[in-house]
Parts: structure tokens; C-alpha cells; sequence
């Protein structure tokens, strides 16, 4: 849909010169065509969270599932776990068990904390370090679907995609442009993480999706 004169002239400034700079500088410095992109942003960006959504709430229940498996129904207040725990130097980098001791102190629940926990945390369950006791016996029953190869390949697979999947995903958050992005790709890496969790799940995240119709349409 054509933008009115009104949109043309309001809209950059909204949004800011600065932002809209991006977008004018991809489509040519064509005002019109930017604002056409600067939609099709918003509305890509809006569809992505549904694969998103499912992708966080299936990785992050397997992943509690095997802990549970491990350290019991009470994991996150289980000594033996936080230790095992990577603890980054830097005041600025991402600390699990931090994470984690905050979330037991506040919350009253294992339930409550892992809805509450940062989408890092999960991530950072998959290093090498958890391989002796969480993943070597417990990586294809928490994650039957997938590729039954060298286990310490999978779960360092999982852990660089998650990763790009929270970048996507705070890139999401704070507004910024994800189009130039293989989001094609993107949604694919999502999909699997799913599918590893559960076919089933993948398969109706598929139907729910609109993000492959919108890249379709990408100006």
C-alpha cells in the first residue's frame, strides 16, 4: 500500500534520522521504498516471535528435564549444580550460577524459576562441562529427535545455535533491522531445535508460522 505524503514526511522522524538511515541506504536512498522495508521489519520481526516462543519454552523444559534427571526436582537450590556451573571472568559477561542463585532467592518454585531464568542460561547448559553427568546419559531422551551421532557434537551444535537464536532474538527485542539477516536460515535453526525436542511440536510450529510468506514478500 502506497505511503501518504503525511507518513513520508512523519514517519523517519518517529523513528528517528539515525535508525532510518539503514534503511534509506539499503533501498537507495528512495524514502518510500525505506519506509516499505522499515514495515516489512516490524512485520517479520513480529512473526518471528512465534517460532521463537515455542523454540524457548521446548529447549529450556528439556533441558530441565535433564537436570532434573541428574540433581532432582530441586536443581536450582542443588550445591553440587551451581558449582558445576561456568562462571565467566568479566563483571560485564553473561554468569550462570549467578543467574540461577537469584532466581532461588526470589522465587519460590522450580517452575518459577524456569520461566524466570534468562534464555543464556539454557545456552549455557550446553558446554563440554555438563557432558559427563547431564549429557553423555540423558542428551537423546531429553532430546529424542536429534541426529543420533556423537553426542558431544550435538550438544555443541545446540550450543552455537542457540546462540545465534538469542542474538536473533535481543536484535528482536530492541527493535533493531533483522533484514539483512538469512532469516531463512534462521528459521530453520529454529526449527531444528524444536524438532530435537519434538517432531510433533516442529510440525505444528510450521502451520502456526507466517515468517516463510513474509519472506517471500520482502521488498
Amino acid at each position: 500500500m502506497p505511503f501518504s505524503q503525511a507518513e513520508i514526511q512523519e514517519l523517519p522522524f518517529v523513528i528517528s534520522a539515525a535508525r532510518f538511515a539503514t534503511y534509506l541506504q539499503a533501498m537507495g536512498n528512495d524514502h518510500e521504498r525505506a519506509l516499505a522495508l522499515y514495515e516489512w521489519n516490524l512485520d517479520v520481526s513480529s512473526a518471528m516471535i512465534v517460532p521463537l516462543q515455542v523454540c524457548e519454552v521446548a529447549i529450556r523444559n528439556g533441558v530441565a528435564e535433564a537436570i532434573e534427571r541428574v540433581h532432582g526436582a530441586n536443581w536450582p537450590w542443588n550445591n553440587g549444580f551451581i558449582r558445576s556451573l561456568p562462571r565467566p571472568k568479566g563483571q560485564f559477561r553473561y554468569n550462570a550460577a549467578r543467574d540461577l542463585q537469584a532466581c532461588a532467592t526470589a522465587l519460590p518454585t522450580t517452575g518459577k524459576i524456569i520461566a524466570e531464568l534468562k534464555f543464556a542460561f539454557w545456552e549455557h547448559i550446553f558446554t563440554a562441562g555438563q557432558d559427563g553427568r547431564i549429557w553423555n546419559p540423558h542428551f537423546h531422551a531429553c532430546f529424542p529427535g536429534a541426529p543420533h551421532g556423537q553426542i558431544a557434537q550435538c550438544r555443541a551444535t545446540a550450543y552455537a545455535d542457540l546462540r545465534a537464536i538469542r542474538h536473533l532474538r535481543n536484535r528482536i527485542a530492541h527493535h533493531e533491522p533483522i533484514f539483512t539477516r538469512n532469516l531463512a536460515d534462521d528459521y530453520q535453526r529454529i526449527h531444528d531445535m524444536i524438532a530435537w525436542r519434538s517432531q510433533v511440536a516442529a510440525a505444528w510450529m510450521d502451520g502456526k508460522q507466517t515468517v516463510l510468506t513474509l519472506l517471500a514478500a520482502k521488498p
